[in-house]
């Protein structure tokens, strides 16, 4: 079995769990998940089962968009609700729409984070979360990434929170933002729920639980839940091939630019539109591209 399952990951299980579970339902190991969701964190979790797996990085690489909601008067350990309170003050002033419209706008384009203690960026060696549950002080690296949008939705003000819809490049912390725009708000915050509405080219729409696959995998059709490997990588340009040059690429063959006059990078080789292979520009020979994946 070889292709993409868009899977909502349910609450209160890791994305590793996901694909512990997914192997077995799909019977083999080669299986890898898109882009980790905290436990607590439903959404879409794209996996690739069988030949799949190669495509993994480049499914990684892709937009995601979340809903979450920004819950304005404490800030926690974890950046969400699940943490211990860190901070806390009295919401005296709830900000109105044009006041969080306003603060929104800042985080528009190239912004730099630092990750959460409570997260698996590796510092030395040693993921972070293991440094903060040792209670050990480290240096946190800085990160730029990119918001592509981020508009506001409702606002509760009994709650003293707003929710909010961003689409964001890949390593962006909502909860790292959730807390970034509380401080432009004048008040300490924390993420209080999130979800993951899309991944690439997947979106909330067409995902299917583990009920549905479990339904499936008794009557032996959990293929039919699988999409086709194109759609993991259909954010890349791709490009349709006659038979000869296929057999060459299938093969792993370096091509010449002529053979492949692309400006993008990477691309997508295609034959009767079945991905045959990822290629790059060759980082020495400048007449010459390579092949990344062949599938």
């Amino acid at each position: 079995m070889n292709g993409i399952l868009p899977l909502w990951k349910p609450k209160g299980m890791t994305s590793f769990d996901c694909v512990a579970k997914c192997r077995r339902y799909f019977h083999t190991k080669k299986v890898g998940h898109t882009g980790t969701l905290d436990p607590e964190v439903e959404g879409v979790l794209p996996i690739c089962i069988g030949n799949a797996t190669k495509i993994v990085p480049f499914l990684t690489d892709t937009k995601k968009v979340y809903v979450g909601t920004v819950a304005l008067g404490s800030t926690t350990e974890t950046e969400d609700a699940t943490g211990n309170i860190v901070e806390e003050k009295e919401v005296t002033h709830m900000p109105g729409k044009i006041e969080i419209e306003a603060v929104l706008e800042k985080f528009q384009g190239t912004i730099t984070q630092i990750p959460p203690m409570y997260s698996a960026v590796k510092v030395n060696g040693k993921k972070l979360y293991e440094y903060a549950r040792a209670n050990e002080k480290v240096e946190r690296p800085s990160r730029e990434v990119f918001i592509h949008d981020i508009q506001l939705g409702s606002i509760d003000e009994e709650k003293n929170a707003f929710d909010i819809y961003v689409e964001c490049s890949k390593g962006t912390y909502i909860r790292t933002l959730c807390v970034d725009i509380g401080k432009e708000l004048g008040y300490p915050a924390h993420m209080l729920q999130l979800e993951r509405i899309q991944t690439g080219s997947f979106s909330k729409k067409n995902t299917v639980t583990f009920a549905m696959i479990e339904e499936a995998a008794a009557r032996g059709e959990q293929e039919q839940l699988l999409s086709p490997i194109s759609e993991g990588v259909s954010h890349l340009v791709h490009q349709e091939v006659d038979d000869a040059l296929m057999f060459r690429i299938k093969n792993g063959q370096k091509l010449a630019v002529t053979d492949a006059p692309l400006t993008n990078n990477p691309f997508v080789f295609t034959n009767n539109e079945e991905v045959l292979a990822i290629y790059e520009k060759h980082p020495e020979k400048p007449d010459q591209i390579k092949p990344l994946r062949v599938f």
